[in-house]
């Protein structure tokens, strides 16, 4: 008890001279410094407002042309792969709220639930089910628990059960989950994690919600996209969301014209497979003009803009 006493006397000295503490969850200014090259919608959190149509296009993107993507821009560390799947072949796309745990301290333990009740959240139960009261639909909740498995994991059927009711999406942990048949039994959810262990949360605390994060060999922000599967997990700068998802589609418009311009034997695979003539992009350009809008990933208008763009 002294030794709480200590701490909350510390935290209210703090808030009194810095003008406002830090709470638990990242600020709304912090978020929106975090994500200011997005210049569209957010949520009351900060987060960017990524459309639910975009997330839906997104699933169709290969992790392979996302890191390329990516790559091109400067951006080298958006992939962790290494995971355990529950259900492997499901593809999940989200906008992220992040969650950092760490090894348990009791005194900064006694602080993060301190600050938890000022944000008036549930003090009695664990600090793990906090992150899940801010998810909206079309979120992904991202947790770094340090790959912890045994007595690190996050949660269990019925933390996930709240997560998809939330939701309507599932999780990315750098940790441990436990009742793994329990959370198989989620229709509609998906987790990639590191490990299941019968063992409960113990011996470690939520110290942060939606502020940057590392996942593996990424670095994560509050309001990414990110793009999973059996493949691995990619995670996206807001404000690249949506021209990464119609450069993918568009590559993939070109590998359908490649694959069927060497069926027809009209080019060899040597004039396919490198950088394409002046005549081949021209040919290309025309068989777009005649392939149907109905089997168009995007809008002719965004195809006709994105081509424009290419020739200027």
């Amino acid at each position: 008890m002294k030794n709480f006493k200590i701490v909350l006397v510390l935290f209210c000295f703090t808030y009194y001279f810095q003008g406002d503490a830090q709470g638990v969850t990242g600020s709304v200014e912090y978020i929106k410094e975090l994500t200011s090259q997005w210049k569209g919608e957010r949520f009351d959190d900060g987060r960017p407002k990524v459309t639910d149509a975009l997330l839906s296009r997104m699933k169709n993107i290969q992790i392979e042309e996302a890191w390329g993507f990516l790559r091109s821009r400067g951006y080298n560390n958006q992939y962790e792969g290494e995971w355990e799947i529950i259900h492997p072949e499901g593809v999940m796309t989200g906008r992220v709220v992040t969650a950092q745990y760490m090894p348990l301290r009791p005194d900064y333990q006694r602080l993060i639930k301190l600050k938890g009740a000022e944000e008036k959240r549930d003090t009695i139960g664990g600090s793990n089910s906090w992150p899940i009261q801010q998810l909206v639909p079309g979120d992904v909740y991202v947790a770094d628990g340090y790959g912890r498995i045994i007595d690190g994991t996050l949660i269990g059927s019925n933390l996930g059960n709240a997560i998809y009711a939330n939701s309507q999406n599932g999780v990315i942990f750098n940790g441990g989950v436990r009742d793994l048949a329990g959370l198989l039994d989620i229709e509609g959810f998906n987790g990639w994690h590191k490990g299941a262990d019968p063992s409960y949360l113990q011996e470690e605390m939520l110290s942060a919600i939606n502020v940057p994060i590392r996942i593996g060999r990424a670095t994560v922000l509050p309001g990414d996209v990110v793009l999973a599967n059996r493949h691995g997990t990619i995670f996206i700068p807001s404000y690249l969301a949506s021209e990464l998802v119609l450069s993918s589609e568009i590559v993939g418009l070109r590998d359908i014209f490649g694959f069927q311009r060497l069926r027809e034997k009209k080019y060899t695979a040597g004039q396919i497979d490198t950088k394409w003539t002046d005549e081949i992009n021209k040919d290309f350009e025309n068989w777009l003009k005649s392939y149907p809008d109905s089997k168009l990933p995007m809008t002719r208008k965004e195809l006709n803009d994105y081509m424009d763009s290419k020739k200027n």
